[in-house]
């Protein structure tokens, strides 16, 4: 079934393999020769008529045509001196199903036509009298051509549904690829936005117990430090919690592909595809708006003013989500690159226009670069928060602007579509 299904014209060692097929073929002309039967006996003429005639077999695949002219160059004289008319038979069925195997339908009914005619008139000047078997040859003919027929369009059918198979699995694997990219974004945001505002606020309340510290060794206020010690400990215990709780989301896809077992080659994209499907159930209970008030309590401890406004009801999950980090990575710029002690930061959410709209606006001294990569004066290091809430936004269909407010500090303000669930459904 392999030898059926494979195009003749790519098969490996074509020629080797037509060089056995034609010796074959001609050791069976030979005991055929050797049997006896109709015809006079064969001779040096016939033997060389006979061997010659497989000859052109070895390139029957290459040159289909040439092949049945040589075949049949050696057969017809064969046949006109009253041979044993049945050893170059199968040479010659072999090279008329490879023209029809090989070649276009109409190639094979002019080949048919030429054949059947050549065969037709050299029938009539050898055998007038013998019509019948003239029609039993042609009969015969066309049946061979039938069948090379039939054979290349079935190849070419199975070729087609190889051909979609592989296409399927690509499309497959470029799913699985896409999906994946998307779960390590998702992932990278999450930690992001996690570290990065725990991080900032470590760094604000140890400085602030610094300052204490130094400012006048001799009047130490002990209740500020111990303050900011705690508050210290309590946000290394509140970001400590939200990491084991990505850790475990992440850990939860070896459950899902069944970590230690060996999986099945050619499996890689239902795993794959299955671990982000797995995560996506078990990423746990996303955060809304109704934590905003818990961002505001951190940022005032940090040091800032937090003037929190939320005029918006039934929001979706995943909309609500993505403000909550929107204006928890914009709290945490804010603090970060604010650069006033006295800094305020605005807070402002509220529905218009069938969207949810975000903005965050401090009166610091912080700005962007205008490349969009998060850039703050304080250390002048390019980050990845503006284009993580960018990608926030887009993640629901929203969109998100950054850059110095109107009169000064930096402003963020997004807008986020609330149909963006039943457009996913």
């Amino acid at each position: 079934m392999s030898a059926i299904h494979r195009e003749p014209l790519t098969a490996p060692h074509r020629t080797r393999n037509d060089a056995v097929l034609a010796l074959c073929v001609a050791m069976l002309a030979v005991v055929l020769a050797r049997m006896g039967g109709e015809g006079i006996r064969p001779d040096h003429l016939s033997w060389t008529l006979l061997v010659a005639g497989h000859v052109p077999l070895v390139w029957r695949r290459r040159r289909p045509v040439v092949a049945l002219l040589g075949v049949a160059a050696c057969a017809a004289p064969y046949q006109a001196l009253d041979y044993n008319p049945a050893p170059p038979i199968p040479a010659t069925v072999l090279a008329l199903y490879t023209v029809a195997a090989t070649g276009a339908v109409r190639r094979t009914l002019l080949t048919g036509v030429a054949v059947l005619g050549l065969t037709a008139i050299g029938n009539g000047l050898v055998n007038p009298m013998e019509a019948l078997e003239s029609l039993e040859i042609s009969g015969w003919i066309i049946a061979v051509l039938f069948i090379g027929i039939d054979v290349r369009y079935y190849r070419r059918y199975v070729a087609s549904i190889v051909e979609r198979a592989e296409r399927a699995e690509h499309t497959r694997e470029e799913e699985a690829r896409r999906r994946v990219a998307e779960e390590r974004l998702r992932i990278a945001r999450d930690l992001h936005d996690l570290l990065a505002h725990s991080i900032t606020l470590i760094g604000v309340q140890a400085s602030v117990a610094a300052h204490v510290l130094t400012a006048d060794p001799e009047r130490l206020d002990r209740k500020a430090v111990a303050q900011a010690l705690d508050d210290i400990a309590g946000t290394c215990r509140i970001a400590r919690g939200e990491l084991r709780t990505t850790l475990e989301v992440l850990r939860a896809h070896d459950t899902v592909v069944g970590v230690g077992a060996d999986p099945a080659p050619g499996s890689v994209s239902g795993s794959v595809s299955g671990s982000v499907s797995g995560a996506e159930d078990m990423r746990g209970p996303l955060p809304g708006i109704d934590g905003l008030a818990g961002l505001a309590e951190t940022g005032r401890v940090a040091g800032a003013k937090v003037e929190l406004s939320v005029r918006a009801d039934d929001i979706p999950p995943s909309v609500g989500a993505a403000a909550y980090r929107i204006v928890q990575e914009a709290l945490t710029n804010a603090v970060r690159h604010g650069g006033r002690e006295d800094l305020t930061v605005r807070v402002g959410l509220w529905t218009a226009d069938g969207a949810l709209r975000v903005s965050v606006r401090d009166d610091g001294t912080g700005g962007d670069d205008g490349t969009g990569d998060g850039v703050g004066p304080s250390d002048g290091t390019p980050g990845f928060g503006l284009i993580g809430m960018r990608e926030r936004a887009r993640s629901v269909g929203g969109t998100l602007d950054a850059g110095p407010g109107p009169a000064e500090g930096f402003e963020v303000t997004a807008t986020l579509p609330l149909s963006w669930e039943d457009k996913v459904r």
